[in-house]
């Protein structure tokens, strides 16, 4: 993949070389079966689509298709399908040393179909990606990353990811890695069981440096009626910079109790799916090469990356498959 060599305002380039390197994605990477007979529930649907699936997967996937420097640390099974799944990581540029093939579980998969009510069929087989374990996650030395991304999605779930998870972010603040959240909610995977993910994802938003929500999770983990009310909750309870995605309404930026909206670009959409996971990742592209404190870095600086951000997230939504339109990202977004 080649590397952009400019974008905006920001006061480094990639060639540059200078900045906090490389970034650590953990979670999830999974197989998502997704049923092509429109309408169709699974047990009706004959035809389904195999995709390789997980928030911080993509995430991943994207910042190494702009030219970053990245591990994603996640578990799969020792199988046809968890073999897939690193080598199409492998094929973008990530670091697959810390995805682990595990011999005594299969891969996990998601199978899905749109209903013909709007409603979505879903069956989570959830296999090698939550047995993730805290005594693994632990011969990671942090000292080699930047930043820490964490994009929750099953990690929440019960299991050894989820104590994983919780072991890592320590370990992160300990060492005064960046930290980046995405809760990445999934109502088919916590219908029964919302206030767990809502208590799991404070002790996340309060610690972390950045965090990307969409305006249902700021309301949902927040309790407010309106998003402004859940934007001045989120202001007052954490001190991370953090954004609201609203769309093609663009992105709602949150620093120092300040919030503007960062306009978007117009696109012909032809599928969402990666689009916030396009965005996050284009955020810590950006952020892994400037050579500042990022914990410093001003309003305007981060008005351009969000902005930047847009066009990443924008641009996924022009082809079908998160990692299909990751493959266009390289050159173009942030011209």
């Amino acid at each position: 993949m080649s590397t952009l060599t400019e974008y905006d305002d920001l006061q480094s380039s990639p060639l540059e070389a200078g900045g906090l390197g490389k970034i650590l994605c953990i979670g999830e990477a999974l197989i998502d079966m997704i049923c092509t007979d429109k309408g169709k529930s699974l047990s009706a649907g004959q035809n389904f689509l195999k995709m390789p699936g997980g928030a911080p997967t993509n995430v991943a996937a994207a910042i190494a298709a702009l030219g970053g420097e990245v591990e994603l640390a996640a578990k799969v099974g020792y199988d046809p399908f968890g073999k897939g799944l690193v080598e199409v990581m492998q094929s973008f540029g990530v670091s697959t040393k810390w995805m682990l093939q595990d011999e005594n579980y299969f891969t996990t998969f998601a199978f899905v179909s749109l209903m013909e009510d709007g409603e979505r069929d879903f069956i989570f087989n959830r296999g090698a990606d939550g047995e993730l374990s805290r005594a693994e996650i632990e011969e990671i030395n942090l000292d080699d990353f930047g930043i820490i991304h964490f994009g929750s999605a099953t990690a929440f779930l019960p299991g050894p990811l989820q104590t994983a998870y919780q072991g890592l972010l320590q370990k992160a603040l300990q060492q005064n890695n960046f930290i980046s959240f995405d809760p990445n909610y999934r109502h088919l995977l916590f219908k029964n069981n919302i206030q767990t993910f809502i208590d799991q994802s404070w002790n996340f938003l309060e610690s972390c440096d950045f965090f990307k929500v969409s305006d249902e999770e700021a309301i949902l983990i927040t309790g407010a009626v309106t998003l402004n009310d859940a934007v001045k909750i989120l202001h007052k309870k954490t001190n991370a910079v953090f954004t609201v995605t609203l769309g093609k309404d663009g992105t709602m930026f949150c620093m120092n109790q300040e919030t503007i909206i960062v306009p978007s670009i117009h696109v012909k959409a032809v599928d969402t799916t990666g689009a916030g996971d396009a965005f996050v990742g284009a955020v810590l592209y950006q952020l892994s090469t400037l050579r500042e404190d990022l914990h410093h870095i001003s309003f305007d600086n981060w008005k351009n990356i969000i902005s930047n951000a847009n066009k990443a997230g924008a641009r996924t939504c022009e082809y079908m498959g998160a990692m299909e339109a990751f493959k266009h990202l390289s050159n173009e977004i942030f011209s």
